[in-house]
């Protein structure tokens, strides 16, 4: 199968929204999804995003990224979604999606790449190891959403 790796554009947003949904489902919290299409554009400055297309144009995968600033660390690229359609897993790219990420953390002269991964999730953990990555069982997120931070 014959796909390419390039930068999204604004055009890409609602296959990437759609994307971003199916990893929610399969995350088993598709409600969680708040974003929109008009919510990307008017913050398209915050985030990048690889998409992995097929000849037909078809967007089959992304890595959504931004830069973060870690205190210990200094200037970071904070990998915020790694998802591949099912039927196009296991050919190679997820992979490609890291070294593009990979290449872009090195450009950018970042001191770390983070990610996160669900716990269950042993068919992206077993990559992730395969490439290197460190996992860390230790930290433990803290999140507030839009209301609880309305109301804090």
């Amino acid at each position: 199968m014959n796909y390419s790796i390039r930068l999204s554009t604004e055009e890409d947003y609602p296959q990437i929204l759609a994307l971003i949904k199916d990893l929610a489902l399969f995350e088993n919290a598709p409600d969680k999804v708040l974003n929109t299409v008009e919510f990307m554009k008017q913050e398209k400055h915050l985030f990048g995003c690889y998409v992995a297309v097929s000849e037909t144009e078809e967007v089959i995968g992304i890595a959504l990224y931004f830069f973060a600033y870690f205190t210990w660390i200094g200037k970071s690229l904070y990998l915020d979604d790694l998802y591949v359609k099912p039927e196009y897993r296991n050919m190679g790219v997820g992979n490609k999606l890291l070294k593009y990420i990979f290449k872009l953390a090195k450009e950018e002269n970042c001191r770390r790449l983070r990610w996160q991964v669900i716990d269950w999730n042993t068919e992206a953990i077993e990559l992730y190891k395969k490439v290197g990555a460190t996992i860390d069982n230790e930290w433990i997120n803290c999140d507030f959403d839009y209301e609880q931070i309305k109301n804090f």
